[in-house]
């Protein structure tokens, strides 16, 4: 009746690591062995409910044995008062084999009475024990998550720095900065031209400047 929770003790101790590497789910697993475990109680309880029938039986047997041995006692001793030897004769007689009856029921009923003792106590055992696998599948079902969420999360970051994503990076920061000296060197040609242009601008306006201060100073006599 216990094999099946000494092998559950076994798995949920040593084997959770043989299990997580044999690609099996410890979650369904341990769900699994509880749905097990509730069918061995279930079969247990059956068990000592017929044994408690039986045991019921056997007394209420005894009793009624019981009760006709003194039924008998009584009938022989009335029947002696009557004067009727031959009927408390026969009365003793049955009075005998009820006692006998009587007799065997009490040994049958002290030791239905012992195995339902034993099965009632088994099946408390039985029960505290799924209590506690139930509490420890809660616990391992809560670090099975976990580990495999923090599995999920490192894959993630791995593939994040990888080799191939770095390289990525790497090309798209060459082409900014080459996007960025382009950009420099526009910027320094148009400077320059800009300043070429504002040179012969200045000339032009330098020139015109001359000639009218000439014609001022020739009007004024100043040459």
């Amino acid at each position: 009746m216990f094999q099946f929770f000494k092998r559950v003790r076994t798995y949920v101790g040593s084997e959770l690591n043989a299990a997580l590497e044999k690609a099996e789910d410890p979650v369904k697993m341990l769900d699994q062995f509880m749905r097990e475990m509730e069918m061995d109680i279930r079969d247990a309880e059956m068990a000592v409910a017929k044994q408690i029938a039986n045991e019921k039986m056997l007394k209420k047997k005894l009793d009624d044995a019981k009760s006709m041995v003194e039924k008998r006692q009584q009938q022989a001793v009335t029947a002696l008062e009557a004067g009727n030897e031959d009927l408390a004769r026969r009365a003793l007689e049955d009075k005998k084999v009820y006692e006998g009856q009587a007799e065997s029921m009490r040994t049958a009923h002290a030791q239905a009475s012992q195995d339902a003792s034993v099965l009632r106590e088994k099946l408390g055992e039985m029960k505290q024990e799924y209590e506690e696998m139930r509490l420890k599948k809660d616990s391992l079902k809560a670090r099975a998550e976990s580990a495999k969420a923090r599995t999920k999360m490192n894959r993630a970051m791995s593939s994040i720095g990888g080799d191939e994503s770095r390289r990525g990076f790497e090309r798209m920061e060459e082409k900014v900065l080459r996007y960025e000296a382009e950009a420099e060197t526009s910027d320094d040609l148009r400077s320059s031209t800009r300043s070429i242009d504002a040179e012969l601008d200045a000339l032009k306006t330098n020139s015109a400047i001359d000639e009218e201060l000439a014609a001022l100073k020739k009007k004024l006599g100043k040459e």
